[in-house]
């Protein structure tokens, strides 16, 4: 019986500190859960002052820039069909695209290419792939391209071929070149085989039957080599 007490007893003292270690141990594992507030660090971070963030716009700042500003590329308007867009602004903004981008091309300031019906029609055409006996977008050749030019911009009709436009062209020298008058060459075989339209610094746009329409210089030694003569037609187009 005594012995029984003396179980009891020391089965009593077990569980008892059991649960007092399983209340601490429990009582540290709900602690190491508890998140702590994790102290931000800033060390060598800087903030920028006056910044305004707007929903739906990228965030922008009022100081003022102080390095240099990229240049902006230029690019073709939108439309590149036609010469009108829906803004009755939309031919003036063409045509200067049109300015700048053949002043470029030929070397010259805008106030200088203020034939803008020409540049127009240039532009429709650049590109036009060249054929013999050719009159049309698909393919077209060189005293065909000048027929369509001259009588578009400047409402002057001329024969169809180039030794025809040649002849009855009123010639003229190098030095009294000026827009609208055609220049001639041999390139093989016949006295006058190529024609093209001359526009300013030595330039002239003609249909090439390398490249075909097209802008090219007088002075480069291809063309150079084979220049035959100039000529010009008057507004009624004759001599």
């Amino acid at each position: 019986m005594i012995l029984k007490r003396l179980l009891y007893s020391a089965l009593s003292i077990f569980l008892l500190t059991s649960c007092k270690q399983l209340k601490t141990l429990t009582a540290q594992d709900h602690s190491a859960i508890t998140s702590r507030p994790v102290k931000a660090k800033n060390k060598g971070v800087t903030f920028l002052d006056d910044i305004t963030v707007t929903p739906g716009q990228v965030v922008t700042s009022r100081h003022t820039a102080t390095g240099p500003v990229a240049p902006k590329s230029l690019g073709r308007p939108a439309s590149s069909t036609g010469y009108s867009s829906s803004g009755p602004g939309g031919d003036i903004e063409r045509a200067d695209w049109l300015q700048l981008k053949y002043a470029i091309m030929l070397d010259a300031t805008v106030e200088k290419l203020n034939n803008v019906s020409l540049l127009k029609l240039i532009d429709e055409w650049w590109g036009t792939r060249y054929c013999m006996g050719g009159s049309s977008k698909s393919c077209i050749d060189c005293s065909a391209f000048t027929q369509v030019v001259m009588h578009n911009a400047y409402n002057i009709d001329i024969p169809r071929t180039a030794q025809e436009q040649y002849d009855k062209s009123e010639q003229i020298g190098l030095e009294t070149l000026s827009e609208g008058d055609l220049v001639f060459f041999n390139t093989g075989g016949r006295a006058v085989s190529h024609v093209g339209i001359y526009l300013l610094n030595n330039k002239f746009v003609h249909a090439a039957t390398s490249g075909g329409v097209m802008v090219s210089d007088l002075n480069d030694s291809y063309w150079k080599d084979r220049f035959k003569g100039a000529g010009r037609f008057k507004a009624t187009g004759t001599p």
